[in-house]
């Protein structure tokens, strides 16, 4: 019988390596994805089924030592001239043991991180992956089937052989072929789908088995844990490190009961499957499916709209007439797929972008922002690339002769980030009228947007005109989605962050920077001129009143002396000398008011001269004839 297993156990190797060749270049002439993914089972198949393969080895030749001993008893006796030991009557007994305990866990270890690593690779890789289109399909498909029946055949013989005590290494060999043989299988149902129109299928096939890795790697981690835990019963042949209970159980469905047993009696180390309530679970599992099917069953009569949210119930795919609109609350149907509900958040306000996608949170801080929140447009926003849109130029607009206009660019670029909030106001037509009413309203508001954007002035709709522009932008919105009949109402429609491309921002900005200084200095220079003209106006005024001032003074002045002049001619007349001598004191009293005086006389003489400075009235005005009066 071992012999028999090693032989099996060369066959599995054999059929591994040819069956992975084969399905690598189908896999990669075909373009498959999912049969790109149903590699790594058959690789990890054929890494398993060396392992097995020569661990069987180890015990084939430990078997055949243990029986050359034997003979030599028999033909020599018991006795021994020499005190032999153990490990030096059975080396390959000590060279199986140090393989189990040394080379096997580091082995489950590679093999942990080998998974681990092709889990991270499909992650990265089929996150974003477009399929390329299968080549050849149907050639494929025959082939992956082909591959497929070979698997079945020698994983089913190695599994049934695998059920024996002393044939327990063929298990994990067995277990991979089988899922191999399945993997192929859905590899050729991939190409079935290509040809039948489903494109899609072979993406996701492909992530079902990413993610399949994934849980063998943690199935894989969770073994080598529990295996330093679990108790070891002296002659019970210990279940290989690298089996793979989840492989088994995808490759063998049908023995989950028993692969159950198996593991439990295996790591608790007695016959936990021999327990009475074990046996009860047994007998009674069907019956605790059906009971736990038919209570999910019941309890999709019982349906939770939370807050925020409306339901719309339909019995066999149509509304109901009446009370087909369910509010906030717990409800009653009668179970699916009779009645079905379907949700929307009718009472809160939903929004998209009209852009790519941007990141939220502090990478968008982090992008297109300074210190306290300005927003540069010469940074940029988000990580994606930037929605640009084309407006109409300035010089486009203002130009009226078309020799002029032709001397400027047509268009400009405008980056975008249009945010459009709405709100659900009838869910029927949101629902019913529409395949996607999401995806159609966020496709009609961007084509709402191009249209209005290609008639604008870019510097227009960025300054003055952007409050106007997202008023405009919100009625046509609403409008194409009233005629849509799309149920909903547009609550805002945000252009804070439009801006011109990264790339021109800069120059842009110092364009802008040019245009305001050229208007700074226009306006410096008409406010110049205006206080120039008003200075000017002000001096010319002040220099005429002052004119007309100086002349009214001198007129004034000069009748005053031709008036004094008649006055002094009729004082002379009537005393000549007097007015002469009062006239020349006259001049030196005005002439010597503010000067000092010094009073010479002579020192032979008595003499008292007495000065009266007194003013006073002048004669020739007190004597003045009376009318009628003589002399």
């Amino acid at each position: 019988m071992e012999r028999n297993n090693t032989k099996t156990g060369t066959v599995n190797v054999v059929v591994s390596i040819v069956i992975f060749i084969a399905a690598a270049i189908l896999a990669f002439y075909s373009k498959t994805l999912t049969g790109q993914a149903g590699l790594v089972f058959l690789g990890l198949g054929l890494i398993v089924n060396c392992v097995s393969y020569f661990q069987m080895r180890l015990e084939e030749t430990e078997r055949l030592e243990k029986l050359e001993f034997e003979e030599l008893n028999k033909s020599k006796g018991s006795s021994s001239l020499f005190n032999i030991t153990d490990a030096e009557l059975f080396p390959a007994q000590r060279s199986r043991e140090q393989f189990e305990r040394v080379f096997l866990p580091v082995f489950s270890v590679f093999l942990f991180i080998l998974q681990a690593c092709i889990s991270y690779f499909f992650a990265k890789w089929l996150i974003n992956v477009i399929p390329p289109g299968l080549k050849q399909p149907t050639i494929a498909m025959a082939l992956f089937g082909l591959c497929a029946l070979v698997l079945f055949l020698i994983g089913k013989y190695s599994a049934g052989l695998a059920r024996m005590e002393d044939s327990r290494l063929l298990r994990p060999g067995a277990s991979y072929l089988l899922l191999g043989s399945y993997i192929c299988f859905i590899v050729s149902v991939s190409h079935a789908a290509e040809l039948l129109g489903f494109p899609g299928f072979d993406l996701w096939a492909a992530r079902v088995l990413a993610g399949i890795v994934a849980l063998a790697a943690i199935e894989n981690l969770i073994n080598l844990v529990l295996e330093v835990y679990r108790p070891r019963v002296k002659g019970k042949a210990a279940r290989p490190i690298y089996e793979s209970r989840l492989v088994g159980l995808l490759a063998q469905p049908e023995g989950l009961v028993t692969t159950a047993a198996q593991a439990l009696d295996y790591q608790f180390g007695f016959k936990v499957s021999e327990t009475w309530f074990y046996r009860f679970l047994e007998k009674a599992f069907a019956w605790i499916i059906l009971l736990q099917l038919a209570l999910l069953w019941l309890s999709t009569t019982v349906v939770f709209i939370s807050p925020g949210e409306q339901g719309l119930l339909e019995r066999f795919g149509k509304p109901l007439e009446t009370g087909s609109i369910l509010d906030p609350g717990i409800h009653f149907k009668l179970p699916a797929p009779i009645d079905s509900v379907y949700r929307a958040r009718t009472r809160e306000i939903q929004s998209f972008n009209i852009a790519a996608e941007e990141e939220e949170g502090a990478e968008h801080e982090e992008h297109g922002k300074t210190e306290g929140n300005t927003i540069l447009w010469s940074v940029a926003h988000s990580d994606e690339e930037e929605f640009n849109l084309m407006v109409a130029s300035r010089s486009l607009l203002s130009s009226t002769n078309s020799a002029s206009a032709e001397k400027g660019a047509p268009v400009d670029l405008l980056s975008i980030n249009i945010p459009v909030q709405f709100q659900i106001k009838d869910l029927r037509a949101w629902f019913y009228n529409h395949t996607d009413a999401g995806k159609l309203l966020e496709k009609t508001a961007t084509r709402e947007v191009i249209r209005y954007l290609v008639g604008v002035d870019l510097f227009k709709v960025m300054s003055s005109g952007r409050a106007k522009a997202a008023l405009d932008l919100k009625d046509r919105i609403q409008k194409q989605a009233d005629i849509l009949e799309l149920g909903v109402e547009v609550v805002l429609v945000g252009l804070q962050d439009i801006h011109p491309p990264i790339k021109v921002a800069k120059k842009f900005e110092e364009v802008n920077a040019a245009s305001q200084e050229r208007e700074s200095m226009i306006h410096a220079a008409e406010g110049y001129a205006a206080e120039t003209l008003a200075l000017a106006a002000a001096n010319g005024t002040k220099t005429i009143d002052t004119a007309e001032s100086y002349r009214f003074r001198k007129s004034v002045e000069t009748q005053a002396h031709a008036a004094q002049f008649t006055n002094q001619l009729a004082a002379f007349r009537a005393s000549p000398t007097v007015f002469s001598h009062r006239s020349y004191l006259k001049a030196l009293e005005q002439n010597s008011t503010n000067s000092r005086k010094y009073v010479l006389t002579v020192t032979n003489v008595r003499d008292v001269v007495t000065v009266d400075l007194q003013d006073k009235l002048r004669p020739d005005l007190l004597d003045v004839p009376l009318p009628g009066a003589t002399r």
